[in-house]
């Protein structure tokens, strides 16, 4: 049944042009931002910054917890992966956030440039690892965090109740855990959910008004 109503929705979606020429032109827009990312990062991290003084960091002894922060964090996309595909609209108003809140990040990382806080343990990403930057490892991509930022749009796009708990849940402890791990200023995390949202309502409001 889940199946039927998975490939009904879709077949139903894929008829409106509307619906097509949105996928299309954000993908491109992905595809764009997976192409200038890499060189941009590779410019911030090598600029100098402000080292800001965190008093919430300055009480916290940093450890490392990238293994729990990345099993959380890829245990929520594979979450609302799932939760997502059955709403084609919901999948495409997602994308269509994350879009802009990529375009939000790099402009706020170029326009208020940060050293590494104090203490700083490297996360590691094993997807990043992966695909890595060249063998450069990016710190300071500090305002604001997309982690948190993403971890909100899912939490603002996915139509379940229950999902939704689940995935504010994740952001939390994701939250806490770039803080005692340093690799966040608090003003990064506390930032990240409200340019999440503009974004998220931008293109609810704009783009795709299908979305209830």
């Amino acid at each position: 049944m889940i199946s039927g109503s998975f490939a009904s929705e879709w077949r139903k979606a894929w008829t409106s042009n509307h619906f097509r020429i949105q996928w299309l032109i954000s993908l491109l827009v992905l595809a764009g931002i997976a192409f200038v990312i890499p060189h941009f990062f590779s410019f911030i991290q090598q600029r100098e910054g402000r080292t800001l003084n965190d008093p919430l960091l300055n009480l916290l002894q940093p450890k490392d917890h990238s293994a729990v922060t990345f099993s959380l964090i890829y245990g929520a996309l594979i979450l609302s992966i799932i939760a997502l595909l059955v709403s084609p609209h919901h999948l495409l108003l997602f994308v269509e956030s994350y879009c802009l809140t990529t375009i939000f990040r790099m402009a706020t990382i170029y326009l208020v440039p940060l050293n590494d806080p104090h203490g700083l343990i490297v996360l590691r990403d094993p997807f990043v690892n992966l695909i890595g930057y060249g063998g450069q490892v990016i710190t300071k991509d500090l305002f604001f965090s997309g982690h948190v930022s993403t971890l909100f749009l899912l939490m603002l796009t996915v139509h379940q109740k229950v999902f939704k708990w689940i995935l504010f849940f994740i952001m939390l402890s994701v939250a806490s855990l770039i803080l005692l791990q340093h690799v966040h200023y608090t003003i990064d995390v506390i930032a990240a959910p409200f340019f999440a949202w503009i974004a998220w309502w931008i293109a609810k409001r704009f783009f795709d008004s299908e979305v209830h």
